[in-house]
């Protein structure tokens, strides 16, 4: 019986080498291709146990490269294409768009067409939950309104609702996720909670924009994974999926708990000036994945205190990223020795 391939783009990042990780745990008979361009946030180190594993292939390539993604599509035929591939950090997209504007929706035009030219059995497009921009109260659905509010959110509404147009006019059988933030192990050291464990495991302050009360719902990367699979193989093609941890906190909650279960003072907290564009409020109404029969399996609490174990496990994978540049954009606003 021939193996189903999976296409994984972006599959070296946070979210990507988890779901490969994943479907190697879940499944026997697979191929899993992964076409990554290790950008900063592409680690190899993610994978490096599945090396001399005959069924997992590793490209180095561009989702923007037409001649490369064709080259992949004449050769392995994948039946699954899951686009994780995405330039991804709010901070960054405010700095430099045009980044942003290439590999959200340029890279995304790139893979539907060979999709639409060699075939595809799902074609999954990972979107997010800022699409829908900022809500004071109640909780965003499928089909309320998209008001992205920054360069990286309106990018991925565009990849996002490109791909429902190559549904909706060439029968291309796409869906469409929208996950809320996730937190767990191998998150590159920039956003939010591996920022605060790894600053907190070497005493150095914790900076947290505004007055601390922007709140997001936190979802843990191995539900988020079980959810693309689930909605691969359950979901309807042409329809979007919002996925929810059900876990709603305001920063400073987060920070605080990052502390506590560090065992550091409190007075690592440095509150920062308010980035531009910060939206105030994430919720997402999952009501319909749930009435499909899925829901996330693992406690809030109890994943975030192994996901800050795993960082305090493995500094040899994060001491290095964070002697990079990423930190140029906090030293240079913040005037923080991060």
């Amino acid at each position: 019986m021939n193996p189903n391939v999976y296409l994984v783009t972006g599959g070296a990042g946070f979210i990507g080498s988890n779901y490969i990780h994943y479907l190697f745990a879940k499944y026997q008979n697979i191929k899993v291709i992964n076409l990554d361009k290790l950008t900063y946030a592409g680690n190899p180190a993610n994978l490096k146990d599945l090396a001399d594993n005959p069924e997992y292939i590793f490209i180095k390539g561009d989702i923007c490269d037409a001649e490369i993604v064709e080259d992949i599509f004449q050769k392995y035929r994948p039946h699954y294409l899951v686009n994780f591939a995405a330039e991804s950090h709010v901070d960054r997209s405010i700095g430099k768009p045009d980044d942003f504007i290439r590999t959200d929706m340029f890279g995304v035009f790139v893979l539907l067409e060979a999709a639409k030219k060699y075939g595809i059995e799902r074609f999954i497009q990972i979107s997010t939950d800022e699409v829908y921009g900022s809500i004071i109260s109640g909780s965003f659905t499928e089909e309320s309104p998209l008001k992205p509010s920054n360069p990286y959110s309106a990018s991925k509404a565009g990849g996002d609702r490109l791909a429902y147009s190559y549904f909706a006019t060439y029968g291309l059988p796409v869906i469409i996720t929208r996950a809320s933030n996730n937190y767990g192990p191998h998150q590159y050291p920039e956003k939010l909670i591996p920022l605060f464990v790894t600053n907190a495991l070497e005493d150095k302050p914790l900076p947290l924009y505004g007055d601390g009360k922007n709140i997001r719902d936190w979802l843990y990367v191995m539900d988020h994974c079980d959810a693309i699979e689930f909605v691969l193989h359950n979901g309807k093609v042409g329809e979007v999926y919002n996925i929810a941890g059900g876990c709603e906190r305001e920063n400073i909650e987060i920070t605080q708990q990052i502390l506590r279960i560090l065992s550091k003072p409190q007075s690592l907290i440095k509150y920062v000036p308010d980035r531009i564009g910060h939206d105030r409020r994430y919720s997402l109404d999952a009501t319909k994945l749930r009435q499909l029969g899925w829901s996330p399996k693992h406690d809030f609490h109890q994943a975030l205190t192994e996901t800050v174990k795993w960082y305090v496990d493995h500094p040899d994978w994060w001491r290095p990223l964070k002697s990079g540049e990423y930190l140029d954009f906090y030293k240079k606003h913040y005037k923080m020795e991060l």
